[in-house]
């Protein structure tokens, strides 16, 4: 086999690569890296291994030469941002080879999720290390989470960070990977005490919509009312992309049918108590006379109620309404919207 040059190097895929440097480490340490690996990952690799043929010391040298490198740009990156790691690099291997390594270690890392870590942590321990951040800061790390995740963190921040971080995220629209690395790597350091490339798009009035629709109602009515009184336009803009639970009344009926065999009754009971007679009204036509008139009598049963708990049995069905819609069995027409069958 030929030796391998910088140029045949660069044309190896990066599967290749991987074999090749799995092969190199020899079968103890190669196995280790193996079950850090997805399953489609170990597929992949385990395929190239079996087709690559005799491997020259200059190929693995070329291959190792090249991970030390990129292990090199991601440590001087995460210490210090992209333009020391090249200033570090630069003075090492010089202006061309710095940015050829700095190329690849973001080629490496392009589908690298943001905030992997935060993903990973309990939420009262994400509560614990933000609490003390900027609400920028909050805003950008509730944005890349899951809402539900996030509506759970954002709900126990002091009432008056709350308003302030939902209007950041949804005013929020595209953050470059160097700043969103310098922040995630800061947190994830702060996180450990606790425990002992593309600019990419985030953010926005779908993601504080998300985030409230999964939030308590309590928590969800403070930052609507507030940002209502500061910003009228975009609390406007956030409602239309939101589903509460009086929304109902603009469902077809045989979406509430669905809805119906979907829910139980005790929470359809408890969520009916104080609500409109329009809502009530929209589930007891969608039902047999016999069991509109046991649910209002249940209703009628339960005496005085929590707000609290009625919200709570509201946001239930609506969890239940929109995993629904996710699934494709019933359509939400949004304010603002024109529902169009074709």
């Amino acid at each position: 086999m030929a030796k391998m040059t910088k140029k045949t190097t660069k044309a190896l895929s990066g599967r290749k690569k991987a074999a090749i440097f799995i092969l190199s480490l020899g079968s103890a340490l190669g196995s280790q890296i193996m079950k850090h690996l997805k399953d489609s990952e170990v597929e992949a690799v385990s395929f190239e291994i079996v087709r690559l043929a005799n491997i020259t010391p200059e190929e693995k040298q070329e291959v190792l030469k090249e991970f030390y490198e990129i292990l090199s740009a991601s440590r001087f990156i995460l210490n210090g941002g992209i333009e020391y790691a090249n200033e570090i690099l630069e003075k090492s291997f010089g202006a061309e080879k710095a940015i050829d390594i700095i190329n690849r270690f973001t080629s490496s890392t392009a589908g690298h999720k943001p905030f992997e870590f935060a993903r990973k942590t309990d939420p009262q321990h994400l509560i614990n290390l933000l609490q003390s951040e900027h609400p920028q800061t909050i805003a950008l790390v509730l944005a890349y989470l899951e809402a539900k995740k996030a509506s759970e963190i954002l709900a126990q921040l002091p009432a008056d960070m709350q308003t302030n971080i939902a209007k950041r995220i949804a005013m929020m629209n595209r953050t470059t990977p160097e700043v969103i690395r310098e922040v995630e790597s800061i947190l994830e350091r702060k996180l450990s005490t606790f425990d002992s490339e593309d600019i990419t798009a985030v953010g926005g009035v779908e993601s504080v919509a998300e985030i409230l629709n999964l939030a308590d109602r309590t928590t969800e009515r403070s930052i609507i009312e507030t940002l209502e009184e500061e910003d009228p336009e975009l609390a406007e803009e956030i409602k239309k992309r939101m589903f509460v639970f009086e929304d109902v009344v603009m469902l077809d009926d045989k979406s509430i049918q669905k809805i119906l065999r979907k829910i139980d009754n005790n929470d359809l009971v408890k969520a009916l108590k104080s609500v409109d007679e329009e809502v009530k009204e929209k589930f007891f036509r969608n039902m047999s006379k016999r069991a509109s008139a046991l649910i209002q009598e249940d209703i009628d049963f339960l005496g005085p109620m929590r707000v609290t708990d009625v919200e709570e049995a509201q946001q239930t069905i609506v969890r239940t309404i929109r995993k629904l819609e996710e699934d494709g069995e019933i359509v939400i027409t949004h304010a603002g919207e024109e529902n169009v069958l074709v």
